[in-house]
């Protein structure tokens, strides 16, 4: 488990601040998505994410290790291959991506494509 930060303005163990700080941040909740139909190598979610460093790619990915949400597989083959995929907690985490993911599509026809200017 990783050394947590507080800060979230909830109660002190409150469960919201939990699972935002598991899947909190710009990328984890995108990592996490891209890995539900299949394990990725690292170079395919760099592809995948073209906006992302590979240092913070790299940070991303040991934290959900970390947080047990994914596993990293090393193949003993040179040069050495390593796959990510979700684990069975991880997987659990679908529901909640897939409803974000539903609320950013609602979000940007009710709220972001009506106020861009019409050229």
């Amino acid at each position: 488990m990783r050394n947590r930060k507080s800060g979230y303005g909830c109660p002190e163990g409150c469960p919201v601040e939990a699972t935002l700080d598991v899947i909190g941040g710009k990328w984890k909740g995108v990592i996490l998505y891209h890995l539900f139909d299949s394990p990725k190598r690292f170079g395919e979610l760099k592809k995948l994410m073209p906006g992302i460093t590979q240092r913070i790619l790299s940070l991303q990915l040991k934290e959900l290790e970390q947080d047990a949400v994914i596993q990293r597989k090393v193949f003993p083959e040179v040069p050495p291959k390593v796959e990510y995929s979700l684990t069975e907690f991880g997987k659990t985490l679908e529901t909640i991506i897939s409803e974000m993911y539903l609320w950013g599509e609602a979000y940007k026809t009710k709220v972001i494509e009506p106020a861009s200017p019409n050229i």
